[in-house]
């Protein structure tokens, strides 16, 4: 009889267990589909089943107990997954919260829109960054045909689209061209949180472009980065405030900004944003201060000690320059039309190929595997400083783990591409 008891423990300890809770309704979610997927190779299905009544499942554990695994459960079909990413050799549970779905909800709102430019040559390359909040009560998930709309400049070619979910990772998204010139839209289902889009795209430049963005709903930040060497020149200079940043880079910002109001500039001059790992490292060959931020975001509207008129919505902001650094940060080319993820959060995935803007051809920076040396002793280094200011309680919790998470996600790029070469 012990010997029996000893065999179910056994058995049942090799299991992958976990809860799946609606969190609209605040009861056991039961019938959702639940898949183990191992992430030794890009994701590879290992498992299936369904919840309980309970919300309650159980997976047989795979073989492999040396390699990462994900849980995901889909819910009216929308995939979620475990807030704490992938399950880690050990760890045989997850818990997990889905919403039920809606074709329209209350409670959005748009917080952020980036746009960032680079210009070299003929060609100016712009990368644009959305962050959406859904805030509806009893919380749900938009999933609609189109979930997100916007409007690029004329004449944008589009390159890419990706998407991140609340407490996600990065996902190759495409966005679709709406019947109207000029206008696109995501039909990525928005969970309640916060959605990240971004959206890089290059367009025909003859030294000096003038553009007239105009949001189709109202935004709480409107932010244009340029780099030094590049000019911004507002239509209407009082709209516009400019954030102090210690690289030199053009940081302006528009706030509380009205559905269809004209926020025209013009922008003129060539410049680029240092490489992704010269930012990190505290230098870009340009003579750059010292002492720059060397946070996600390579400096870019760092924090600073004085007061200014912008101190009150900074970090919010500066959350979504993490965000920029983490999906890109840069141009960025994929010839997979295979939606994937990055192994190192709660969506993984492979097969997407990217080329950062300081790092494709023409760059004058060093070897590839310098930089990434620099790069990974620059983020142990910021992450050092940033356990360092959490302790100290110089920052929030919330600016904290979207600082790690940024960090965590350039390390593994920086790691995966120096196992590469």
């Amino acid at each position: 009889m012990a010997l029996l008891a000893a065999a179910v423990i056994s058995a049942s300890a090799e299991n992958i267990t976990g809860t799946v809770t609606n969190g609209t309704t605040g009861k056991p979610s039961a019938g959702d589909e639940v898949t183990l997927l191992s992430l030794s190779q890009g994701m590879q299905e290992v498992g299936s089943g369904k919840t309980d009544a309970q919300g309650t499942f159980s997976l047989p554990a795979p073989a492999d107990t040396g390699t990462p695994h994900m849980v995901r459960v889909t819910h009216n079909g929308v995939n979620y997954f475990p807030p704490g990413g992938p399950l880690m050799p050990g760890a045989t549970s997850a818990q997990i919260t889905v919403y039920d779905t809606a074709k329209k909800i209350d409670g959005l709102s748009q917080t952020v829109e980036v746009d960032r430019f680079e210009a070299q040559g003929d060609q100016l390359q712009g990368i644009t960054l959305f962050a959406i909040r859904n805030e509806s009560k009893p919380p749900r998930t938009l999933d609609a045909d189109q979930t997100f709309e916007f409007v690029l400049p004329a004449g944008a070619i589009v390159d890419q689209g990706m998407a991140k979910s609340p407490g996600g990772q990065p996902l190759n998204v495409s966005p679709a061209e709406t019947t109207t010139k000029g206008r696109y839209a995501f039909s990525f289902p928005l969970k309640p949180g916060e959605t990240q889009f971004q959206v890089s795209y290059h367009m025909p430049y003859k030294g000096e472009l003038s553009f007239s963005p105009k949001p189709l709903a109202e935004v709480q930040h409107f932010v244009v980065m340029t780099p030094v060497g590049m000019r911004f020149a507002a239509k209407d200079k009082q709209r516009y405030q400019s954030m102090p940043d210690n690289s030199g880079a053009g940081v302006m910002v528009a706030t509380n900004v009205k559905p269809a109001e004209d926020l025209g500039f013009t922008l003129s001059g060539t410049g680029q944003f240092a490489a992704e790992g010269q930012q990190a490292a505290g230098g870009d060959g340009g003579g750059q201060p010292a002492g720059r931020d060397n946070r996600p975001g390579g400096g870019l509207g760092a924090p600073i000690d004085s007061d200014d008129p912008l101190h009150d919505y900074r970090a919010v902001i500066l959350g979504v320059f993490a965000v920029v650094l983490v999906m890109g940060g840069a141009y960025v080319v994929t010839k997979s039309n295979t939606q994937v993820v990055a192994t190192a959060g709660s969506q993984v995935g492979a097969q997407n190929s990217g080329a950062n803007l300081g790092q494709r051809a023409g760059d004058k920076g060093g070897p590839t595997q310098d930089r990434n040396a620099k790069l990974l002793e620059a983020m142990k280094e910021e992450l050092f400083q940033l356990e360092v200011e959490r302790q100290q309680g110089k920052i929030t919790h919330h600016e904290y783990e979207k600082a790690k998470a940024a960090l965590d996600e350039t390390i593994r790029r920086a790691v995966a591409r120096k196992s590469s070469n």
